[in-house]
């Protein structure tokens, strides 16, 4: 399908921050004048900044380095080369505390984040420079962040949630009168109305966007703006117009030098080949897709081209070769999401490495104490009487063997030691494995198994249009809750621990769609201070307490007829305190049946070691508490 560029707004360094930088003119003038430059000429910008750098360097001015880096960052975003944009914008925050070249740093690496799927560590790098701006009363920089807040809700699914935050920024915009803010606003916000099949909505936003584009002469905008509204004339089926601004956004990104916007732009020509049946055209489109899509290393770029080859041949009946390239599909996304596992194994080699270097070292320097005492011995034979000698060299001799004996004997501690730490775990690790793969057994499969039978049963009997309608609504329907059950998993999987911080973003993350999915529900969602926020649990610990915390809420909204649930999360003393409260109708533990979901709650708090208790009254509510004792 048609892929809409989304457009992540900078931070404006210039503006915040330029009254502060005051270290050296030249280099101040050489930052204002990039960054007045790059949305129409970004190689003249990065020759200006690498201008700047040289002359921070040779005058050792860490702040206005700082100041450069992170707009390099920018620059290099902007032209699609995300993970040296992050590269740029870490070595400006390990150079300055300046909080505003902070706060930029932290959205320049947000919006690198969203680009490349780490949409978590994105929102929490927004709300880091949110945070700063909101201290200071920084009203234009809100409403950037605002707008970038509402491209991760979108790619999150919450729909709602990013139409107020692009609404808010929209807003803002106005009110300070901002043409380039207008302009990404209205685009994103259009990309949301596509998502909705909201095709004349999105046209309107889109051109409201371009026209701000043309009036900046940012060639960038107007590239990605040119994308977007051929996209919704394709959508429309008005393809001679959808190809017309295609070939308008082509030709400025080449003049960019933008990447992966080149590869966007392919792809959406080759679309409307694909779409029109003449394949080798769209191929032609594809294969230079691809070609700069790697050169742009966007994930998202590389992963739409694999999916459209394997359409083309589809479309060409070459189901082997399509085939090929869904598999090649598959084997990228599980790359990407294993890159932090590498990442992980390929410090365990630095580590193993630098302690065998240690070890030699040590037998080395053992070597050359016994070569040394062997000398001084020998010299000891010479001056001294035979017989003298021949005690002292018997002495030598027996205290050499004992010595050696004793080194064997630690050699061999040491390595029975190593054995079991490994071995241990190992034995961790498998244990952790073993009860995630259970997890998946029992929810998942049994879900599955479920949607199986159910569309296996539609077969042998004569049933009408709407309850055939209502049955396929309700496999849907458990469908997409193994898929969040499944994403649930898979998170846990991913991490060696998870930390409350973790926890927190997919608590609210849950509680978000519960409000969206229910109504006459309030839900509220808090932390207390005394809380440790770094404190970590295991990935199995993390994902039992994900999924108590989530049955008691789905058991509340099923069956309590509440009007408001409260999440709580408190610490005492070495306590953990997890409780969950509704002010339903309740019910009496020893007058009703214990049914699956509340074994498996009592299930899980076992394996987390953890109390669990049901407090429940007539008319008075229900509240869950898990107390898990912490180091």
């Amino acid at each position: 399908m048609i892929q809409y560029r989304i457009l992540c707004f900078f931070l404006f360094v210039f503006i915040s921050t330029f009254a502060q930088v005051k270290e050296d003119k030249a280099v101040d003038d050489l930052n204002v004048k990039a960054l007045k430059t790059y949305p129409s000429n970004s190689r003249e910008a990065i020759q200006l900044l690498q201008k700047a750098e040289k002359i921070a360097k040779s005058k050792n001015l860490q702040l206005s380095l700082a100041y450069t880096y992170n707009n390099r960052g920018i620059v290099t975003r902007v032209i699609g080369d995300y993970p040296k944009a992050i590269d740029y914008s870490k070595m400006a925050l390990s150079l300055t505390k300046d909080e505003l070249i902070v706060a930029s740093s932290h959205n320049n690496i947000g919006a690198c984040q969203r680009n490349l799927g780490l949409f978590e560590a994105s929102l929490r790098s927004f709300l880091a420079a949110l945070k700063i701006y909101d201290a200071k009363k920084d009203f234009l920089n809100q409403a950037i962040i605002n707008n970038n807040l509402g491209l991760v809700y979108k790619s999150l699914g919450v729909i709602e949630k990013a139409k107020t935050y692009h609404q808010r920024a929209i807003e803002a915009y106005q009110k300070l009168n901002h043409k380039k803010g207008l302009s990404e606003a209205y685009n994103n916000l259009a990309i949301v109305y596509v998502e909705e099949d909201n095709l004349e909505q999105a046209l309107s936003y889109f051109k409201k966007s371009l026209d701000f584009e043309i009036q900046l002469n940012d060639k960038r905008g107007m590239a990605e703006s040119f994308n977007n509204v051929g996209g919704v004339y394709y959508y429309l089926e008005q393809t001679d117009s959808a190809v017309i601004y295609f070939n308008k956004a082509l030709k400025t990104e080449y003049s960019n030098r933008n990447f992966a916007g080149l590869a966007s732009s392919y792809n959406n020509i080759g679309d409307v080949h694909l779409y029109k049946e003449d394949y080798n055209a769209a191929k032609k489109c594809f294969d230079s897709a691809f070609f700069y899509a790697n050169k742009s290393k966007s994930s998202f770029d590389i992963e739409n081209t694999l999916n459209y080859y394997a359409m083309l041949y589809e479309a060409k009946n070459d189901y082997k070769m399509a085939s090929e390239f869904y598999k090649k599909k598959g084997v990228f996304q599980d790359s990407i999401q294993k890159l932090s596992n590498v990442k992980q194994l390929q410090e365990l080699e630095t580590k193993y490495q630098t302690a065998k270097k240690d070890t030699e070292i040590a037998k080395n320097r053992a070597e050359l104490a016994e070569n040394e005492l062997k000398i001084k011995q020998k010299n000891t034979i010479i001056f001294g009487s035979l017989g003298f000698a021949f005690v002292l060299g018997l002495l030598g001799y027996l205290l050499y063997n004992q010595q050696k004996i004793k080194n064997n004997q630690l050699i061999k501690e040491v390595e029975l030691k190593a054995a079991l730490v490994k071995i241990e775990t190992q034995n961790k690790l498998q244990e952790q494995r073993l009860q995630i793969s259970r997890d998946l057994h029992d929810n998942i499969g049994s879900q599955l198994t479920f949607i199986i039978s159910s569309i296996d049963n539609l077969k042998y009997f004569d049933i009408a249009k709407e309850k055939l309608v209502s049955k396929f609504d309700n496999i849907s329907g458990f469908t997409k809750n193994t898929i969040t059950e499944l994403r649930d998993t898979i998170w846990a999987m991913n991490k060696n621990a998870i930390s409350v911080e973790d926890l927190q973003i997919r608590i609210t993350n849950f509680i978000d769609n519960a409000q969206l999915a229910t109504h006459g529900i309030s839900f509220d969602f808090s932390i207390e201070d005394s809380v440790n926020a770094a404190h970590e649990f295991s990935s199995v610990e993390g994902m039992n307490i994900y999924r108590i915390i989530q049955e008691s809420v789905n058991n509340a909204v099923k069956y309590a007829n509440a009007s408001q649930i409260k999440i709580l999360l408190k610490q005492e003393n070495n306590k953990m305190i997890f409780s969950i409260k509704d002010n339903g109708i309740g019910f009496s533990e020893s007058e009703i049946e214990l049914g699956n979901g509340l074994n498996n709650m009592k299930k899980r708090a076992l394996e987390l070691n953890a109390n669990f208790k049901i407090i429940s009254e007539k008319e008075k509510g229900t509240t869950v508490l898990i107390e898990k004792e912490i180091s």
